[in-house]
């Protein structure tokens, strides 16, 4: 197991020296990677130096370590670099795969010369999740790049790793490092690094033993995962689920019950109820095999679990979210951890929360609105592992039990009702026009600025496609228009085509 990796080792270029860029987001551990980088060369008589270069703009606290390894050449060093520099990178390292991909366009990664190794999860941008369609970079393509734009390519899911393991993401990425031979160490040397470290040593040594033996294996792209179906576990739920089995066909059950099971969880059975209701409506106006049916099933669930303060302030403070973040920065059983939210409601946000007669009015009132909007200018940090933040948000959970009453459920309602009602009346007409009709709902999403610019996509489409002569009306011309609100930002390119097709 104390053997070299089979594959051919790097040793020194021209220069006299190899150079590792660590590409990796905050808290994962690319300077303890970096450290465990120069303590096996020194161990093993060669010259290292470390920097890092923090970066924060788009990915959220990204860094580049900078590491170089090199030996003396008779009585002359090296010259060494304090950061790296487009084609004279020996070996990337990358935490995620947009990180790897930033590498190959920064040009650390050259197909001559580097050995790129790189997670194929993905951690998303802020700028990918506010995008009004699919904004996701496209992980095919990277790694395709990846293939053409590096001498070799490593790549697998470093987070499954870490999570089979109970480890940290920098040790995985030490291990893949030394299991792809790209630097002439044996895997011992890699391991001794680690228990010269003497800081959770066992966890740190699985995670290495993962990264390791992933390296040897060939690029691995992760898979989509199937939901199972919601399992109810009490009679309101199996009540529910028996409804979605006598009301609705088969090919519609998946979706169906994953509705419920979000709106169950979102507000309570009765409103899983009422989505089931409407769901029951629209069926009657369908027919094998069910796509509008299973389109409104969709996409009806997500309008109904609207986000608004109160639904923030409950993710936020579950439990299983504190779990799911201890288990990402790997925590220890019985070790502190604190968390602190940023959270930034505006007025209108405040307001959609009170109850509708008190939030229409201050929102009407300008004198009021402007007094009150001067307290919500400025976001507030909140520490949901303490006791008086924790409070403050699960008092603002609380007021689920009097959603109902609020000024953004009763307009919501309004909004999902007009839907239905125009759905229907498409449906017996043309199904297909019905079916990209109810796709101009993913218009509606997200929260504050997000959704404001959505909703006004979406109430311009409805405007003027009502607009138009009934032979006017084309699933076609939804469909673009859909396409124009998804594909731009600020609406410019939704404008342009609505002018157009006027």
């Amino acid at each position: 197991m104390n053997d070299m990796p089979k594959s051919k080792a790097l040793v020194p270029t021209d220069h006299g020296r190899i150079g590792i860029a660590i590409l990796a987001l905050g808290g994962q551990g690319g300077g303890v990677l970096a450290d465990w980088i120069q303590h096996v060369a020194r161990a093993k008589g060669w010259l290292a130096q470390g920097t890092s270069v923090p970066g924060v703009a788009q990915r959220t606290g990204s860094t580049v370590y900078y590491v170089e390894l090199g030996k003396m050449d008779g009585d002359r060093m090296p010259v060494m670099a304090q950061m790296p520099v487009p084609g004279d990178v020996d070996i990337v390292i990358a935490s995620e795969l947009m990180e790897a991909g930033r590498a190959m366009l920064r040009g650390f990664s050259t197909a001559d010369r580097t050995t790129l190794i790189g997670s194929t999860h993905r951690v998303y941008a802020i700028s990918e999740k506010m995008a009004m369609g699919d904004g996701r970079g496209n992980s095919d393509k990277i790694v395709e790049a990846a293939g053409r734009r590096a001498k070799r390519f490593v790549g697998f899911d470093m987070e499954a790793a870490t999570y089979r393991s109970g480890s940290v993401i920098s040790a995985v990425m030490f291990g893949a490092l030394a299991g792809s031979g790209a630097l002439p160490f044996a895997r011992a040397d890699f391991e001794e690094a680690i228990e010269a470290s003497d800081i959770a040593v066992p966890s740190n040594m699985r995670g290495f033993d993962e990264g390791y033996r992933a390296a040897q294996g060939s690029v691995e792209m992760p898979t989509e995962t199937e939901h199972p179906l919601p399992i109810p576990t009490t009679i309101a739920g199996r009540a529910l689920q028996d409804r979605v089995g006598q009301c609705l066909p088969e090919a519609v059950w998946t979706h169906a019950l994953h509705g419920v099971e979000r709106l169950t969880d979102y507000q309570d059975a009765a409103y899983a109820g009422v989505y089931l209701d409407r769901l029951v409506a629209l069926a009657a106006l369908d027919a094998a095999p069910w796509e509008l049916t299973n389109e409104v099933a969709r996409h009806l669930a997500l309008w109904m679990s609207y986000e608004d303060t109160i639904r923030v302030a409950d993710l936020k403070t579950r439990a299983s979210r504190l779990a799911r973040v201890r288990s990402e920065v790997g925590a220890a059983d019985g070790q502190l951890l604190s968390v602190t939210e940023f959270m930034h409601p505006r007025l209108q946000e405040i307001c959609d929360t009170l109850p509708a007669l008190i939030g229409r009015s201050i929102l009407k009132s300008r004198s009021l609105s402007r007094f009150l909007d001067r307290f919500f200018q400025k976001g507030r940090y909140i520490n949901t592992t303490s006791l008086h933040g924790y409070l403050m948000l699960r008092t603002i959970a609380a007021f689920r039990r009097i959603r109902r009453k609020s000024l953004r459920f009763h307009e919501e309602s309004e909004r999902i009702e007009d839907w239905l009602r125009i759905t229907a009346d498409l449906a017996r007409r043309e199904r297909r026009l019905a079916l990209e009709w109810v796709r101009c709902q993913r218009l509606i999403k997200g929260y504050s600025s997000t959704f404001e610019h959505g909703l006004r996509s979406y109430t311009a489409i409805r405007a003027s496609f009502l607009a138009l002569p009934a032979s006017s009306q084309s699933a076609e011309w939804l469909q673009r228009a859909r396409d124009a609100a998804l594909g731009g930002e600020g609406g410019h390119e939704l404008e342009i085509f609505l002018k157009l097709a006027s």
